[in-house]
């Protein structure tokens, strides 16, 4: 699947919500479906800066695509990170560098986090990237 055809099924997913308690008990859930981080990956270096819970963040390139792995001392923080993975693992390099995150305010995502967990939003997102800059580099 294209990252905007993820992106288009997390949309329509979370149109079936009425409200926001609905769709945090969801992004809950998707945290609870991330497979569990090898201990040895949660270290300082793998931490998202700019998050006010811990987020550990690992990628690696197989082949010529990034997969992620995450996890979260937090449990909204791990669905949103979920929600990530979801749209960015298993993609390409220049895919994830050149994938709008518009989804992210078609949920109304970003309008219903606090400030420091729309901080941390943009972090993860920023820092996925970086790792897709790097991954490119090495594929060149």
């Amino acid at each position: 699947m294209t990252i905007e055809e993820i992106q288009k099924e997390l949309i329509d997913e979370f149109s079936l919500f009425d409200d926001w308690m609905q769709k945090y008990e969801y992004m809950i859930e998707l945290g609870k479906t991330l497979p569990i981080i090898d201990p040895k990956l949660k270290t300082d270096d793998r931490l998202i800066k700019g998050c006010q819970s811990k987020v550990w963040l690992h990628a690696e390139l197989k082949g010529d695509y990034v997969v992620f792995t995450a996890d979260s001392d937090a449990i909204i923080t791990k669905g949103i990170v979920a929600i990530l993975i979801r749209v960015f693992t298993n993609q390409k390099p220049e895919a994830i560098l050149n994938a709008n995150t518009n989804f992210i305010d078609e949920i109304g995502l970003k309008d219903h986090l606090s400030p420091t967990r729309a901080n941390g939003l943009v972090s993860m997102i920023k820092q996925m990237k970086l790792y897709a800059v790097a991954y490119q580099a090495q594929l060149k």
